[in-house]
């Protein structure tokens, strides 16, 4: 296990490494520059490019981010909040941290929901209750998420009155009801089908019907035995929605004027905030890449027989 985790951070560098580079040369490929307004001169663009050091070759530039990343610093902000730490505008002053608890709280409400449906739909297939499970989670999951956090504003806010309209930082539970719910939808009802699948194929496995055969309690045939299999596949697609789901809501954070990291880095990329844009993209890159380790070491915790490495194999 512990090798398997250091070769996977040694990748994980790589990984970094790799993304940096290709984000770095995609933003800089964009013509223009983030200084370029209707009353700047080329001089003032000159030098503006020579203060932050992007009259460099674009080599230099890339080995001056990675050297610079390495001892922790993220640059300053070029733009959107001039001669500001980026560490400070993503870390100090709650940008990070709405996004993190926005994701999580969405996060925990589609696994809590989303599973026990799914797990009841299996259990109930054929019945009326499956159909019309089957029919919602192919509805939310068909329903973009600014559809769904729109009909949800006009319907509560506007006509009933009953949440706010603005979320804003998240201060009281009313302002996370609207945005969880939009957040959380798609990748509840993605859940529930997942693990309706993954139910139906393990309940008609040999060991349930050995387990039925035995006496075993309908309750713990399918808490115990047939969930936990079936629980890998859903592990599985967790990975990448964990990082997607706390990161990725820049549409939510717009349409309830939530001011965290998703519309930020939106924002960064329309103003060509290059340090923005490369330190957002390796947060949110280092975050995929740490969710997916838990992944995989979550493997191992429900199912023992899988392996990690080939040291396990012999």
């Amino acid at each position: 296990m512990f090798v398997y985790i250091l070769k996977r951070i040694g990748a994980a560098i790589l990984t970094l490494l790799l993304i940096m580079t290709i984000t770095f040369f995609l933003m800089n490929a964009i013509p223009g520059s983030p200084f370029l307004t209707e009353k700047s001169t080329p001089e003032q663009i000159e030098m503006a490019n020579a203060k932050y050091g992007l009259d460099k070759p674009l080599v230099v530039q890339l080995g001056n981010y990675i050297v610079s990343y390495c001892k922790g610093d993220l640059g300053t902000s070029l733009k959107m909040q001039e001669g500001t730490s980026v560490t400070d505008i993503i870390f100090h002053q709650g940008k990070f941290e709405l996004s993190i608890r926005l994701g999580i709280s969405a996060l925990l409400l589609a696994i809590v929901i989303g599973i026990p449906l799914g797990c009841l739909a299996a259990y109930k297939r054929g019945s009326a209750l499956d159909g019309f499970l089957r029919v919602i989670t192919t509805v939310g999951i068909a329903i973009p998420t600014f559809v769904l956090a729109t009909l949800l504003l006009v319907l509560f806010a506007v006509e009933l009155k009953v949440l706010p309209t603005l979320s804003g930082s998240l201060q009281d539970f009313k302002s996370y009801i609207m945005p969880v719910i939009s957040l959380s939808f798609y990748y509840m009802c993605y859940i529930a089908k997942l693990t309706r699948t993954s139910m139906l194929d393990a309940i008609n496995q040999d060991y349930i019907r050995t387990a039925r055969a035995k006496g075993v309690k309908t309750s713990s045939l399918v808490l115990k035995h047939a969930l936990r299999n079936s629980l890998i596949p859903v592990i599985t697609y967790l990975g990448p929605v964990m990082a997607g789901i706390i990161t990725g809501s820049f549409v939510v954070e717009s349409t309830f004027s939530i001011p965290g990291l998703g519309k930020y880095f939106v924002q960064s990329v329309l103003n060509r905030d290059y340090p923005v844009i490369m330190a957002t993209t390796v947060v949110l890159s280092a975050l995929v890449i740490i969710m997916n380790l838990f992944v995989d070491i979550a493997y191992k915790i429900v199912d023992p027989r899988i392996t990690l490495s080939s040291r396990e194999d012999e």
